[in-house]
């Protein structure tokens, strides 16, 4: 039983559905405080392609007087501004000419055209739609409906065990704090999931990575899961030095 998980995204890019199809069960890591760092924070915000390179499109999102409790499945949308209609505009403009757009983006319109209350639910629910247009048939469990007790390493070990995980896939942040003895001795076989991107073609000249999938649908259509797909992503973690130095001195002792 092959396992990922990641935090919800907002119209994520093509890593996170390659990492998808290669589980058997995803598991939306949505309980969590969201991500602050600016090179990892996609829970509210994602890139399109445009004619200058690329843009950001940001769901805005009430964080006042909530610092330190923004946890993903309890963040609200501020919709005191028009985001919806900013965000469609920008995909049209940028998209129409695209060879899929009219194949595909009807449900996205409505998607946006959606009043969404809270972040998680717009996420699920743009996460339902990638799914479908790239015949993604997986399991897709929230870890806020699992009853997590545990958290940082120890709460994606617990999550494997709930669902009976032979094999945990990673994100390459893994490496910095996972620790792979845990994982051998829980039985679960630990792999990282480095994304080796793609090139396609885009609706503007040169190629940029990490754009929304919202691009590779767009442009290559039914051929988009083929194209996302990349054989040489997984990759067993080394050990930490003072991990493997610490056990042989404990196999020398005995």
């Amino acid at each position: 039983m092959i396992v990922s998980i990641m935090q919800p995204a907002y119209l994520p890019w093509l890593g996170f559905f390659d990492r998808i199809a290669a589980s058997d069960i995803f598991i939306l890591l949505d309980h969590v405080e969201i991500d602050r760092n600016s090179k990892t924070k996609f829970a509210n915000r994602n890139r399109v392609r445009t004619a200058q390179g690329w843009s950001w499109l940001t769901v805005p999102i009430r964080s006042k007087g909530k610092h330190g409790e923004l946890r993903l499945n309890e963040i609200e949308v501020n919709n005191e501004t028009n985001w919806p209609g900013k965000h469609w505009r920008a995909i049209e403009l940028n998209y129409r000419r695209a060879p899929y757009f009219a194949d595909y983006a009807a449900p996205f319109r409505t998607l946006l055209e959606t009043r969404w209350t809270h972040l998680a639910d717009l996420n699920a629910a743009g996460l339902k739609i990638f799914m479908e247009a790239l015949t993604l048939n997986k399991t897709v469990l929230s870890s806020s409906e699992m009853d997590c007790r545990e958290t940082k390493d120890k709460l994606i070990l617990e999550l494997c065990r709930k669902v009976g995980a032979t094999t945990y896939l990673s994100g390459p942040f893994g490496r910095d704090y996972l620790n792979p003895v845990d994982f051998e001795a829980a039985g679960v076989e630990l792999l990282i999931h480095d994304y080796d991107h793609p090139q396609y073609n885009q609706s503007f000249d040169g190629f940029e990575p990490y754009m929304s999938t919202l691009d590779l649908l767009f442009n290559h259509g039914t051929g988009s899961l083929q194209i996302l797909r990349s054989p040489h992503s997984l990759v067993k973690p080394e050990r930490k030095a003072a991990e493997t130095a610490a056990a042989a001195a404990e196999r020398s002792v005995s």
